[in-house]
């Protein structure tokens, strides 16, 4: 492998002391970067542009990572990303996991204003309205993701999308599909609902049934799922201000499903209604 420059000895360097401030909210916003951590997110944030604007701004890697994962180093070379081999020490320094896996990369923000993501007509919309825990929102990401979902919303009472384990429980995928931030809950439903988008709350307590409404045929058209906070769930104000209030059902003796798997659940449900009622939604990619 071609040399990709010197190795960064000391944790002191100024590149490293500015990539290791990105593990705290407020630097994140000043700079607008954040850092992906590992080869899945470091290689989809190379492949990544906003326009004709690189994602990725700058890798750091050990010695190892940059052999065992040539095709990535390359990757971000070409995408006009600085390319640093880096001791261990100087990756633990900068990494916020406890087994960092060698990679770790320096990208700008790359969320979309909520107005695109309404203009773009989207006909599947994973909202989290007040999700706190970041693994919880990264893996919601996730799932809307591999629904095929056309977009995410992160509410102003929603965890940090950078928050580093939100980048990670995404695997990726927030790379993958628009993601809008600090969009007000009464702004995200009333501007969804305007774009002919039907608005259900996910809620254990919901008076519909997931099971009953896919039989009934309503889950078809446009829609958006609203989740809430894991611990209780969604504040009566917003399941309010949705279409309907629907439930997983539960058949086995469990008590409740997380937000993940529950999120999980109704993406796919409507990713298949929708497939079913126009032929135009496939969750498969080739």
């Amino acid at each position: 492998m071609p040399p990709v420059g010197p190795e960064l000895i000391s944790p002191r360097s100024p590149r490293v002391s500015a990539a290791r401030r990105l593990g705290k909210r407020n630097f994140r916003g000043k700079d607008r970067l954040f850092l992906a951590e590992g080869p899945q997110a470091v290689r989809e944030a190379a492949a990544h542009r906003a326009g004709d604007t690189p994602t990725l701004v700058e890798l750091f890697a050990t010695p190892e990572a940059a052999e065992r994962y040539a095709d990535i180093i390359g990757a971000a070379r070409d995408a006009g990303a600085r390319v640093h081999l880096a001791a261990e020490q100087v990756i633990a320094d900068i990494s916020t996991t406890v087994t960092p896996q060698g990679l770790v990369g320096v990208c700008r923000f790359l969320d979309t204003p909520f107005e695109r993501v309404l203009a773009a007509r989207p006909r599947l919309v994973a909202v989290l309205a007040h999700v706190r825990d970041p693994g919880n929102a990264g893996t919601v990401l996730r799932c809307a993701d591999a629904a095929g979902a056309d977009a995410v919303v992160l509410t102003d009472a929603s965890v940090d999308l950078y928050n580093p384990k939100a980048v990670r429980a995404s695997v990726g995928s927030l790379f993958h599909l628009p993601v809008a931030v600090g969009v007000p809950v009464e702004q995200a439903v009333t501007g969804l609902r305007d774009a002919g988008v039907r608005l259900l709350a996910a809620d254990g307590a919901g008076d519909r049934d997931l099971d009953d409404e896919l039989d009934k045929g309503t889950m078809g058209g446009p829609t958006a799922w609203v989740f809430g906070n894991e611990a209780w769930g969604l504040p009566e104000e917003t399941r309010a201000l949705t279409d309907a209030v629907v439930r997983v059902p539960i058949h086995g003796k469990a008590e409740s499903l997380n937000l993940a798997t529950a999120a999980a659940v109704c993406l796919y449900a409507s990713a298949r209604a929708q497939r079913a009622a126009g032929g135009c939604r496939s969750v498969t990619r080739s």
